[in-house]
């Protein structure tokens, strides 16, 4: 007897197309929570880089001094100051969860892409800036009186340190770390000093009120008010520019 094919029982509702279907989607969520899985380590170990975040690092990367908002933004393609703020907080949320010796760090009136503090003992044996920017003592002293008393003539700064200070003054604005301010009001009208943004670079801060104890210096009437007023207005100054941008 020739048995027919289709002769013996099949449980033909597992073939319906809905059943086909019901299976495919179990199959679809199933596919779905393993890659959602994987999204989730991926994010959690190495991060994702959007376009937008690998141009902004590749910027920093090259840039060899403090980059604003604004310069950020063109140069990155960015949409604007706040997204490249954003983008920059998202940076250094991979950096630490990758445990990077880099962190992109608000220097001055800009971001610039640095190396944490516990490596440089090993990058001070190949990089010369810091012996090329090292400063005497005496250069040292007059440009922390000039940071934490600015404006300040030469004169003040002499009694101060009780010694004739013009050449220590003339090199600190070679190297642009001061600079003229203004004139004072006395008999003669002498000059006024003042920190530059290559201070603020030099020290690693973005304010002269982010100085050590400065704070303190001020809240015990030791230091002019203007000083710290002076810092909060440029900075607003800088946090319009970028808005604008």
């Amino acid at each position: 007897m020739t048995t027919h094919p289709f002769s013996r029982q099949t449980d033909w509702s597992s073939r319906t197309s809905a059943a086909i279907w019901q299976q495919s989607s179990r199959e679809r969520e199933r596919i779905a929570r393993i890659y959602a899985h994987s999204a989730e380590t991926t994010v959690s170990i190495t991060g994702i880089r959007t376009p937008q975040i690998a141009r902004l690092e590749a910027v920093l990367f090259v840039a060899d001094s403090p980059l604003s908002s604004r310069k950020l933004v063109d140069a990155a393609k960015l949409v604007d100051a706040k997204q490249c703020h954003e983008l920059v907080e998202q940076l250094n949320e991979l950096y630490d969860a990758d445990q990077s010796p880099f962190r992109i760090e608000q220097i001055s009136s800009g971001y610039q892409l640095l190396t944490r503090p516990e490596y440089s003992q090993w990058l001070d044996r190949i990089h010369q800036r810091h012996v090329e920017m090292k400063l005497t003592p005496p250069a040292l002293e007059t440009l922390t009186i000039i940071a934490y008393r600015q404006p300040i003539t030469r004169a003040d700064v002499e009694a101060i340190r009780g010694v004739q200070s013009s050449e220590v003054i003339k090199q600190l604005m070679e190297r642009q770390l001061i600079r003229i301010g203004g004139e004072d009001d006395s008999l003669g009208r002498p000059f006024l000093y003042e920190t530059t943004k290559a201070f603020l670079q030099y020290m690693g801060i973005r304010r002269v009120d982010q100085l050590p104890n400065f704070a303190e210096l001020r809240k015990g009437g030791e230091l002019d008010p203007a000083v710290s007023e002076q810092n909060e207005d440029e900075t607003q100054s800088e946090v319009n520019t970028s808005n604008a941008a």
